[in-house]
Formats: C-alpha cells, structure tokens, sequence
C-alpha cells in the first residue's frame, strides 16, 4: 500500500499551516510551526514570490491530501467519485475524505492523528458492524458502528478514560465505555475541519 513517508512537519512547513499531523505535538511548543514558521529547504525565509492562479489552486489541493495522508492517484479517484455523484462537487469530495475508516477513527478520538489511526485499522484493531476491517480508506455510511476488536492492549484502557468527555461531530455518537463509536448521518460540512478552499481543487481537476 502506497504512502507517503516524508517528514510532517516539513509538509506543514511547505503548506504554512499547521495540518495537525503529529497528534498532541502540534499543540505543544515543539511544533515545527512554532519554532520555524517558514518553508523548508536553504531558501525558506527567503521572501516568498506571489503564487500564480495555478499554484494557489495546487496548494489548496497539496494541503488536503496531507492533511488526509493519501497520494495523488487516491486523491484523483475520490474527485471522480464526486463528480459521478449528484449535488455539490465540493461537498461530496469533502465528504467522501471524511467518510475514509481511518479518518472515522480520528475523528471519534479513538487516534491523536489520522496517521496514527490509519496505522491502528491497518493493524486490525476495529470491526466494522462485526467484521474486521483492515482497510484505511474503506468508506464508511450512514448506521455503520465501529468498535474494538476482543484482543485489543493497554492503549485501548487507557483511551476509555482519555475519550470520557470527548465531543464528536454531530454525525458521529461514542460510547467512551465500550469505546464504540456509531455514524448517525452522512458528515456535515460545516464540521469538517478542513483548512483548504475545496472549490479552488475542483477548478485545479477541471482544468486538467
């Protein structure tokens, strides 16, 4: 399975936000963006040239495919997948990311990171309406229930007192005890936290 091994904290370096990748770290004083607020390389605090329409089209779409943690050749099926649907191109690009098992898992405070996630559904940690699933970018649907495999560690303890008052999105519901998670509706698009413009991705593919 392909992925993206470069440093994080070099991608939101180049990006010059923070993407949120390493967990708990990006809201401590060791973040990259805190101590070395400019882009990577020799040349990063150099003054930083205007970005054509094209490069700020890319930059929005380089931002969410890390924040996602997916490749090019992924990221392009899922606008495909969006533009064979009916409504907003945008929005069911935005949610088809969200619906993504990995970020699922994230997102119900089960993971510090969608990296972490991604790598706990790899290992087969959840179940998936009973059945393992093992798969990072399974899509997820409406009334799916996610839970823990029998034969989970001392992690998984420990994160039933972590999550205890955690709050989900709205389309998603948590059961800290039994450390279950429940998707309630399709995700809402104003509690995506996304940082990128998504329509300036659809007029990059558009264009293409």
């Amino acid at each position: 399975m392909a992925r993206d091994l470069s440093p994080k904290c070099k991608k939101c370096r180049r990006e010059g936000k923070k993407l949120f990748l390493k967990g708990d770290r990006c809201f401590s004083i060791k973040c990259a963006m805190i101590k070395r607020p400019y882009a990577p390389g020799q040349h990063g605090q150099a003054r930083k040239m205007g970005l054509s329409e094209y490069g700020i089209q890319l930059r929005e779409k380089q931002k969410v495919k890390r924040t996602y943690g997916i490749l090019e050749k992924q990221f392009r099926k899922y606008y495909e997948m969006a533009c064979r649907m009916q409504g907003n191109t945008g929005v069911l690009l935005s949610t088809l990311l969200e619906r993504r098992m990995d970020n699922v898992v994230y997102r119900l405070g089960l993971a510090n990171s969608r990296n972490q996630a991604r790598q706990l559904v790899n290992h087969g940690h959840f179940l998936v309406n009973g059945k393992k699933v093992d798969i990072p970018s399974c899509l997820i649907k409406e009334g799916d229930v996610i839970s823990l495999k029998k034969s989970h560690g001392d992690y998984f303890e420990e994160l039933k007192k972590v999550i205890k008052n955690y709050q989900t999105p709205s389309w998603l519901s948590l059961d800290a005890q039994k450390v279950q998670g429940k998707v309630v509706s399709n995700p809402i698009l104003d509690e995506i936290d996304t940082i990128a413009n998504i329509h300036l991705i659809i007029e990059y593919y558009s264009k293409s």
